[in-house]
């Protein structure tokens, strides 16, 4: 009895002990589990972290350049129908005609009111008008206007266009959701004391201003008047109605800026009569991809312990990679003019700027600033279509004659911009920019914007150098820009070089 007794004791230590075994081993591996994937964690967050920070960074610069150039489209095309809408002002009896006057010849006057209504019918077709007429105040019209507008303002037509009239200078104004209605936009401009000028268009024509590159289509982009109505919005249901609160206090008092925090990422310019051009995406949609290959890293990284710190480094390298790419890409995008392929305005100053703050002692560059003569003949009497194919080849043009060694950008509708280098073993610099000039006018001299040659496409140029011009981008660009103006002044198709006997101020 003795002996078996003893012998269950002995058992029962070696048990106990073999439990504790198993419970210190389990502990130390749980120890050492938690220790490792603590400090995976750890690493992976100061990882993570810093690719926020660098993600951020370049999605914000990528989405103000995308608004500076949508800033610049929708700017361009409101300048573009004003300028249509000044073209009634070319003839006399247009803008000296009144049908207020009860004693005026009725004959006289339904001949008059049909010569001018088919002026204005000829100017209406050059852009896809809904309403392109003269309104008088007695709210007789005369052109074209549409139903919806006749309904919308009813005997009150010339009082409220009238009132749309906000800038004293030009006597003219824009508006958008007159009566809360949003899908026209109007311009009206005073043509004399009892007639106003009225045109309008769909608001849905401006998809076209605010098309932007494929890849970003999470960002949205807005049109806002003074009182933060949407008047555009690449979400439809969203016209009409009040901007958000969350994004309306984040720029509040802004005019041109990017914000980007936890929740949204904005930018935002100021465009036309108190406008502004609003591109935002909230923050969890643009790091959602990679938020979501984060989530599988970690979990990765808790299973395989040591094993899974090694796994997160080359994962890392794999997620990063694509990320960099995709940013890259979007980056280079929205750092170039669509049309011409060519650096846009804003990104040129910035390469430009830096080049001339990089410079050292020795080192000499020029500026050229061209701009197309009679272009804007080109657009009126061709169409746009044929405008911007011009513009087009303008940017074939300047690639073939700089294929390497120069930055060249479109920095105005019709007008663009060359840095070159000048080779440090020229002692004569004037004669290398004059080559250059000559060489350029040259290239466009052959080109015509039609088949029957009747539209040449002729530059003229201005041209600046540094550092013996100036020792910035501003003034660099201003004294090119003064050099152009003598040039236009001198009967175009030529090219001028800064000096400040000619061209400085007086």
């Amino acid at each position: 009895m003795l002996d078996r007794m003893s012998g269950n004791i002995g058992n029962f230590v070696k048990n106990r002990n073999k439990r504790r075994m198993s419970s210190l081993k389990l502990a130390m591996t749980l120890g050492y589990t938690v220790v490792m994937v603590a400090v995976i964690i750890i690493i992976s967050t100061l990882v993570f972290n810093k690719t926020d920070d660098i993600l951020k960074t370049k999605v914000s610069n990528m989405n103000a350049a995308l608004n500076v150039q949508m800033k610049l489209n929708m700017d361009s095309y409101l300048e573009r129908l004003e300028a249509t809408g000044t073209l009634v002002f070319a003839e006399e009896e247009v803008y000296s005609y009144s049908a207020t006057d009860d004693t005026a010849d009725s004959y006289e006057a339904i001949n008059t009111e049909d010569n001018i209504s088919d002026e204005l019918y000829s100017l209406c077709i050059m852009e896809n008008f809904v309403d392109f007429c003269i309104v008088y105040s007695n709210n007789h019209t005369v052109g074209k206007i549409s139903n919806g507008t006749n309904e919308l303002f009813g005997s009150r037509i010339y009082e409220d266009f009238s009132a749309m009239i906000n800038r004293d200078r030009t006597n003219d104004g824009w508006s958008a959701g007159y009566n809360d209605n949003f899908k026209r936009i109007y311009y009206v401009k005073r043509i004399n004391d009892n007639a106003v000028l009225v045109t309008s268009f769909y608001t849905s024509e401006l998809e076209n201003v605010f098309k932007h590159p494929g890849g970003i289509e999470d960002i949205t982009v807005r049109l806002t008047d003074k009182d933060n109505n949407v008047i555009y919005s690449s979400i439809d249901e969203e016209i009409g109605s009040r901007l958000e609160n969350d994004i309306a206090e984040r720029i509040d008092g802004q005019i041109s800026s990017t914000i980007i925090d936890n929740d949204y990422l904005i930018s935002v310019n100021s465009c036309g009569d108190d406008w502004k051009v609003i591109c935002s995406a909230p923050t969890e949609i643009i790091l959602k991809e990679k938020n979501d290959v984060q989530f599988y890293i970690v979990i990765i990284a808790i299973a395989l312990s040591f094993v899974a710190f090694l796994t997160n480094i080359l994962l890392s390298r794999r997620i990063s990679e694509p990320v960099k790419d995709t940013v890259e890409t979007l980056a280079l995008k929205a750092s170039m003019d669509l049309l011409t392929g060519l650096y846009n305005k804003k990104t040129y100053e910035d390469i430009v700027s830096e080049t001339i703050a990089n410079s050292s002692d020795g080192d000499r560059y020029c500026m050229l600033i061209l701009d197309l003569d009679n272009f804007k003949g080109i657009n009126d009497n061709l169409g746009h279509a044929v405008g911007d194919k011009v513009l087009a080849e303008v940017g074939n043009i300047l690639r073939k004659q700089y294929r390497s060694g120069a930055y060249i950008g479109r920095v105005g509708g019709d007008e663009f911009s060359v840095m070159l280098e000048i080779p440090k073993k020229l002692s004569d610099t004037s004669e290398f920019v004059k080559t250059k000039c000559a060489k350029l006018c040259d290239a466009f001299r052959n080109n015509y914007a039609d088949s029957e040659k009747k539209y040449k496409v002729s530059v003229s140029i201005g041209a600046a150098s540094f550092p013996s011009d100036a020792q910035s981008f501003q003034t660099l660009y201003a004294n090119a820009d003064k050099a152009l103006y003598v040039s236009k002044n001198s009967g175009k198709d030529t090219f001028s070089i800064y000096s400040e006997s000619v061209t400085g101020d007086e």
